[in-house]
């Protein structure tokens, strides 16, 4: 309808051509002289027309996009994390084979600091106390986590204080730990030795007697590390659906047969995965022995790591020390990866 009076199809078909025209002839006007006005109708309608050529972003395309649109906030960080790590690891692998006490000119050996150490008698000392207090250490949090964690799950009073109590040595740092253990287990005037005192009981040398030294500190490290092993357990069983335990219960199952057969298999890839966690963590114990016995009395409680550092920072043999600190990683990833064949053989999914 046009002024009040209704057009017909062909009348606005004619009009649609008219329009048309008006505008390619007002275009060609537009135009520098000798260009042709077909080829310019033409590009109008190439340029507004229905079949005008569109971006078309491909799904490969999209993906290349978020990808660089991710890894564009992420390398920052992802590049300082891999300059901290790759970089100085290359470099003591580099320094392992040299003889560099950290002021002279570096002289290369070759593969003879990995040969000292087979001859060393106190990195074989060291060895084996960390040996030992891995295999005493490990099994007995395990055990003790999974039986604590039963025990918090109950429904009883005061439960949220029980598991505070539990996770606040935690938080509390290594260097705080020493210091209260040398004051709870000194010799003389430690709380320890006070409690026997008035007990009647013969007083102990603790952290100076090179036969107890490595019991006090497992017994140090086990109140700090426990409650870690707690949570997890504690997350797994609240995990394990009610129904398998109601259904055990309907069939005449006692609480041991619930634990043996439901919640026990149920712990199986959490028990594997606190094990590799608490190994690795135990093959690097140092803070603790740095803070309470520097090693001591006579290197009776020195570990591997702190036999590390009393090599590299305190005699400045630091191409020593790196290649004992190679040797120490090898050894932790063939320990990590034999547990991971274990648990993959077992079909446990634990990672």
């Amino acid at each position: 309808m046009k002024h009040g009076i209704l057009i017909s199809d062909h009348e606005k078909a004619g009009g649609g051509g008219a329009r048309r025209r008006n505008a390619a002839a007002v275009s060609a006007a537009a135009l520098p002289a000798g260009t042709d006005s077909g080829s310019a109708a033409d590009g109008l309608g190439g340029a507004f027309g229905p079949g005008a050529a569109k971006p078309k972003w491909t799904a490969r395309r999209r993906r290349v996009v978020a990808n660089l649109t991710g890894w564009s906030f992420a390398a920052p960080a992802t590049l300082i994390i891999l300059g901290l790590t790759l970089f100085p690891a290359g470099w003591a692998f580099l320094i392992s084979r040299e003889h560099w006490n950290g002021i002279t000119p570096a002289r290369q050996i070759g593969w003879d600091n990995y040969r000292l150490m087979l001859q060393d008698a106190d990195f074989r000392s060291a060895v084996n106390h960390t040996v030992l207090f891995t295999v005493l250490y490990v099994p007995v949090v395990l055990v003790l986590g999974m039986f604590l964690a039963l025990a918090l799950n109950r429904k009883i009073r005061f439960i949220s204080f029980y598991r505070t109590a539990l996770f606040v040595p935690l938080v509390v740092s290594a260097a705080a730990t020493g210091i209260l253990a040398n004051f709870v287990f000194d010799q003389q005037f430690g709380l320890a030795n006070n409690v026997l005192r008035v007990l009647h009981l013969p007083q102990q040398g603790f952290l100076a007697d090179r036969h107890e030294v490595m019991w006090v500190i497992a017994l140090i490290y086990l109140w700090t590390d426990l409650a870690f092993s707690v949570i997890v357990y504690l997350a797994a069983l609240q995990d394990i659906p009610t129904d398998c335990l109601e259904a055990a219960r309907m069939d005449g199952a006692n609480r041991w047969q619930q634990f043996r057969h439901v919640i026990l298999p149920s712990l199986a890839p959490v028990t594997v995965f606190v094990g590799v966690w608490e190994t690795i963590s135990v093959l690097q114990i140092f803070e603790l022995v740095l803070t309470t016995t520097h090693g001591g009395p006579l290197g009776a409680s020195q570990t591997v790591v702190y036999f590390v550092y009393n090599q590299a920072f305190n005699l400045s043999r630091y191409g020593y020390g790196s290649a004992v600190a190679y040797t120490l990683f090898g050894a932790t990833l063939v320990i990590t990866l034999g547990l991971f064949a274990y648990a993959r053989r077992s079909k446990i999914e634990a990672f």
